[in-house]
């Protein structure tokens, strides 16, 4: 202590000051200071996430806050569908995948991406490949292209639209991994009619995906494979692998910092937070580094995570998706990364179906309990990165939720959409519990109109209104 304060002029004098004041005085002023840091620590709420107040119009769901109880569906009382501070605007379909983008070209056409197959090529006999929705009036979506290049027919969770350089990109994937051809459109100039730029074996192996914010860098991400691989899209019609690594360990969704420097990885280990600055300047040869890792009590699948600032503080959320019934069923936190060295999971959101103690008596709704279903969170998305004071999440069978994330240590649910069950179409391939719903898309925003745009599995694609809950607007 001594040789820091005798650092500079200004820290000696401090250093003469304190040792000026009288003992006693020290020990009063530590012990407050002490103090005012204990009260300001927060505690981390286990759950459930306070329930949203529903405006006019609402369909509340009847029970506990998220369930899709047998009771409902024997009542006829799901058929109407479950809506709070949300209504339907439009919708496109039967089938929906992972993933839906929104995007304005240069020419002010308004368009929706959107994987179509939860699972190739079992489901494409229904669905296949990349859907591209003409949103020039959300409540009539039109078809304009079906993209089945090899990556966009089973890109599984990988699409991904880089809006700075209207580059819309997948990796050919599966649930395990799959020979890592990646495809990259340029949706800029008319976003209805995408132009393959390339499609090239340079992902390695693919399952899920991050893009450089700038949009020169597509990482492709193998869950079960465990390779992660950047890859150079400096030239769309030549895109070239530069970095991959085998020995992070099993790497599902993630993302990146505003400038590239700072990779964000969804691991089955918990949160790695990698050091891409390298790779980012385009170093040969580049070096990347761990500089911290994360793990939480009730972790099941880590799934994606996504970097946001509120009042110019630094955070991510992360989804973690599946967990059929256990304890550990997956749901949403908040980390701090302030301090990236040392992230802390802040607050968690969770509804009443995930937790543990309400397992028990809702193991019998229709897919509650399935392996790849249940009550579990999958994917979020934030209409901006800085404020964004909205997060909209899919909960497989809980549909869509919105929570008011303003105060990042204490969200609570603002609205939710689950719409009726499908009813099975005769002679189509059986799922387990075809009836019920199957969200699991990264939702997309329309913040001129007020938008929020997700898919669900076994419904289709759907343009929601957000009613009554604080949503931003463009430009704001």
């Amino acid at each position: 202590m001594k040789g820091f304060l005798a650092a500079t002029p200004f820290k000696r004098s401090a250093a003469r000051r304190w040792k000026a004041l009288p003992l006693s005085l020290i020990v009063f002023v530590a012990a407050g200071a002490a103090a005012v840091s204990a009260q300001t620590t927060p505690t981390i709420y286990a759950g459930p996430t306070p329930r949203a107040t529903c405006g006019s119009g609402a369909l509340p769901e009847t029970g506990r806050q998220g369930r899709y109880p047998q009771s409902d569906i024997d009542s006829g009382r799901a058929a109407l569908g479950y809506q709070c501070n949300v209504a339907q605007v439009g919708h496109f379909g039967d089938r929906g995948g992972y993933k839906v983008e929104h995007y304005v070209d240069k020419a002010g056409h308004e368009c929706a991406y959107y994987d179509t197959t939860l699972l190739f090529p079992k489901d494409a006999v229904q669905a296949a490949g990349v859907n591209v929705l003409d949103m020039k009036n959300p409540a009539h979506p039109v078809l304009t292209a079906n993209l089945t290049t090899p990556a966009m027919l089973t890109p599984h969770e990988s699409v991904l639209l880089n809006q700075k350089r209207g580059l819309l990109v997948a990796v050919s994937a599966n649930p395990a991994f799959y020979p890592g051809l990646v495809d990259v459109y340029d949706v800029s100039g008319d976003c209805r009619h995408p132009v393959l730029r390339s499609s090239l074996p340079v992902g390695t192996l693919g399952h899920e995906s991050g893009f450089a914010p700038d949009g020169n860098t597509y990482y492709s991400s193998s869950l079960d494979g465990g390779f992660i691989t950047a890859i150079d899209l400096s030239n769309p019609d030549l895109s070239k692998p530069i970095w991959f690594d085998n020995t992070i360990g099993k790497i599902h969704g993630l993302s990146l910092s505003d400038d590239g420097n700072r990779a964000y990885l969804a691991t089955r280990a918990g949160l790695v937070i990698l050091d891409t600055s390298q790779v980012q300047h385009r170093v040969p040869n580049p070096v990347v580094r761990q500089v911290s890792t994360l793990t939480w009590p009730t972790q099941s699948t880590p799934q994606i995570t996504i970097p946001i600032t509120v009042k110019n503080h630094r955070f991510l959320v992360e989804i973690d998706e599946f967990g059929g019934g256990s304890a550990k069923i997956g749901a949403a936190r908040i980390i701090d990364i302030a301090d990236d060295r040392n992230p802390k999971v802040i607050s968690n959101i969770r509804l009443e179906v995930n937790m543990p103690e309400n397992q028990a008596d809702q193991a019998n709704d229709p897919g509650a309990t399935t392996t790849f279903r249940g009550y579990a969170g999958h994917y979020c998305a934030v209409p901006r990165e800085v404020n964004p004071t909205i997060l909209a999440c899919t909960f497989i069978l809980s549909g869509l939720r919105l929570f008011d994330i303003r105060d990042p240590y204490h969200p609570s649910e603002a609205g939710y959409f689950n719409p009726p069950p499908r009813k099975v179409i005769p002679g189509a391939p059986t799922q387990a519990d075809p009836v019920t719903n199957y969200a699991m898309s990264k939702p997309a925003f329309d913040l001129r109109r007020g938008q929020v745009w997700y898919t669900d599995g076994n419904n289709g694609f759907y343009a929601l209104k957000v009613t009554h809950a604080h949503m931003p607007t463009a430009g704001n």
